[in-house]
């Protein structure tokens, strides 16, 4: 029999005949990896025990210390053991595809009655018990005619289909938890034993499209969540709660600051208390690009296609834009025009009026751009995923011996706003050259190693974010990271020598020739929207004082203190503070509920005694003890804490 050499992770090599098994690999080892095992890694490709090895190639054996792996096989198993409980709970509902998803799996069932929340938990019990059989795993190659015959025979359609949208005729591989069966490329466990039967939860029902396709029948999806072990999953479910509580919708709901509606898909209502946050953020942005040098534009929201033609926007974005058909004049024939999805090829229009000198560069013109995108439906998600918002849009024309220089100003720049809106560290993502791009391999050759060595020259570390750069050009991604450990990508940088040759963007030279710029695109919060959404759900709704659209609120205690209440309004709204009067004929504990839902950081109360003594009483949200001090140091600590950071 023909041998193979298998490499370890150590260097060292063994011979084997053809065909042999990672498990006979790890038995070959030692009898306690043997029993470790639960899968190999061959030649970077996760590989199945039970699978065998036909040429040279490297081999690790994985265990349930290599997580990655471990967590993979664990939730693909759960996926075919959620299957099976179904059906034998159920025995006529029909199976499709359940694959494994971030942090666990779903699978899609065609089934008469819908699936219920009791019902999760009696398939939840049946699970437990499938995996406490420790039934065997095991695994067969079969042709597609055997394969098609066995689902036609057993009444499942799905599986039929599926196997008839499989490209080429090589074999299909079949396996079994104890004497149930699916169609799956694998790897899995050894047995069903294997998993932890208390490191699991099924979370929800949702429907779900076969294929996706909305014309194909509606089937029941049931999610699952699965870890290790019982702490991480105890740990997950309560990040997930924390993560309900934090949820800007609610809280938006709470602190009256937003609404969405169905006549308006993917865009915002914003109420007063939000847009006072829009603005507050908006005007302290803009005295932070004055300070850095740029110079504020505004440019249409209504564009021809011929410049969106000429940007390649039209070829490589339409799918995004929202076109508008205009009839001009009532001629005959409509004007195409799309809602500017970027702000870029306008700025380039300002750019080229008049000619420009190698004096004028940098010229870093920013706007506060409303863009409209084209999302799906279902990606909608509250105010961070909309189709109208405001980018913090700015672009730096410069040349490119210039790039360097502006990069790492531009880090610092954006280091600083993080810092006063409180994230003081960020990650760095370098996202090079996606499949569908417009110029040449040589000029995104140029802009990806002047990006990266205008990074690397910043003292910014980076990590690879491959494929995932703009159509035009290579960009810095800037990650931040919440209380809670989720991670939100805001600021890019981008470097795009495209555009200014498309659009054709010159300038003078000291040599008294025309030269093309070089286009910086970015952005520090991304868009207003999105980064407000994070700021709620960062700060759980008790934002910032100096951001706080109702930053304190003034209660009489009794009706006879009314009129020192809206003195003390008068006070701190001339000292700068946003301040209203709560005297309305109910108790004090009443108003101080109220208010605390609503996310008011401080609450002064008013009673005789305060109105005689010329003071308040304080109370600070999440706070249970209140503080009696004068009105006139009240006034003074409060007006501080309204000041934004930018202006102390």
């Amino acid at each position: 029999m023909a041998q193979i050499s298998l490499t370890f992770p150590d260097g060292n090599s063994r011979s084997y005949d053809a065909g042999v098994t990672a498990a006979d690999v790890a038995a070959d080892i030692s009898t306690s990896l043997a029993k470790k095992a639960i899968s190999a890694t061959l030649d970077g490709q996760h590989w199945d025990l039970q699978w065998p090895i036909e040429q040279d190639s490297s081999i690790s054996i994985n265990t349930m210390k290599d997580e990655a792996q471990a967590l993979e096989l664990i939730r693909h198993d759960l996926a075919h053991i959620m299957a099976r409980a179904v059906q034998e709970l159920w025995p006529d509902v029909k199976v499709t595809i359940g694959p494994v998803i971030e942090n666990g799996w779903y699978y899609d069932f065609d089934r008469k009655d819908p699936f219920t929340p009791e019902d999760l938990g009696v398939i939840e019990k049946k699970m437990k018990e499938i995996i406490n059989l420790r039934d065997p795993v095991r695994t067969e190659i079969w042709d597609r005619a055997r394969a098609v015959k066995h689902y036609e025979d057993n009444g499942e359609p799905f599986k039929v289909e599926l196997i008839e949208a499989i490209p080429g005729t090589e074999p299909l591989r079949m396996y079994w938890h104890g004497p149930w069966q699916d169609l799956c490329r694998g790897p899995h466990l050894q047995n069903t034993g294997q998993v932890p039967a208390d490191a699991f939860k099924l979370m929800s029902v949702a429907g779900a499209y076969w294929r996706g396709d909305s014309n194909r029948q509606m089937l029941q999806r049931i999610y699952g969540v699965a870890f290790l072990n019982r702490e991480k999953l105890k740990d997950y479910l309560t990040f997930l709660e924390e993560a309900e509580k934090r949820d800007h919708r609610k809280l938006g709901r709470e602190m009256d600051l937003f609404h969405m509606q169905e006549e308006a898909p993917g865009q915002i209502f914003w109420h007063p208390n939000g847009w006072t946050i829009y603005t507050t953020l908006q005007d302290y942005m803009r005295r932070q690009q004055r300070r850095g040098g740029y110079v504020e534009v505004n440019t249409p929201q209504v564009v021809d296609r011929k410049l969106w033609e000429a940007s390649g926007h039209w070829d490589k974005y339409q799918e995004h834009m929202f076109i508008v058909e205009v009839d001009e004049d009532h001629a005959r024939e409509k004007s195409i025009n799309a809602l500017k999805p970027m702000n870029c090829p306008c700025h380039v229009q300002i750019f080229n009026r008049g000619l420009k000198s190698y004096r004028d560069l940098p010229l870093r013109m920013a706007e506060f751009g409303s863009c409209n995108r084209y999302e799906p439906s279902g990606a909608l998600h509250g105010i961070m995923r909309v189709r109208g918002f405001t980018q913090d849009d700015a672009h730096i024309f410069c040349r490119e011996d210039q790039i360097e220089a502006e990069t790492k100003k531009f880090i610092g720049f954006l280091s600083e706003i993080y810092r006063d809106l409180g994230f003081a560290d960020f990650k760095v993502k370098f996202s090079d050259r996606p499949e569908k791009r417009a110029g040449s391999d040589d000029v995104w050759d140029k802009s990806e190693n002047a990006l990266k060595a205008a990074t690397t020259a910043a003292g910014a570390a980076f990590e690879l974010n491959p494929g995932e750069g703009a159509f035009y050009g290579p960009k810095l991604e800037f990650v931040l990271t919440d209380a809670i450990g989720r991670d939100w990508q805001c600021g890019t940088l981008q470097v795009d020598f495209v555009l200014p040759e498309r659009l054709d963007a010159t300038y003078i030279a000291e040599d008294g020739a025309k030269h093309r710029p070089v286009m910086l695109h970015r952005a520090v919060l991304g868009s207003f929207e999105r980064f407000i959404g994070i700021l709620i759900e960062e700060h759980a709704g008790k934002l910032p004082f100096w951001m706080a659209p109702r930053q304190v609120v003034v209660a009489s205690i009794v009706s006879e203190a009314n009129a020192y209440v809206q003195e003390v309004v008068n006070q701190l709204t001339a000292a700068g503070i946003r301040a209203e009067a709560d005297i309305r004929n109910e108790k004090i504990n009443y108003k101080v509920r109220e208010h605390s839902v609503g996310k008011v950081p401080v609450i002064l109360a008013c009673g005789m005694k305060e109105v005689e003594d010329g003071t308040v009483s304080l109370r600070r949200l999440g706070e249970k003890q209140s503080t009696v001090q004068p009105l006139e140091e009240v006034t003074e600590a409060l007006a501080r804490e309204a000041t934004p950071p930018d202006l102390l």
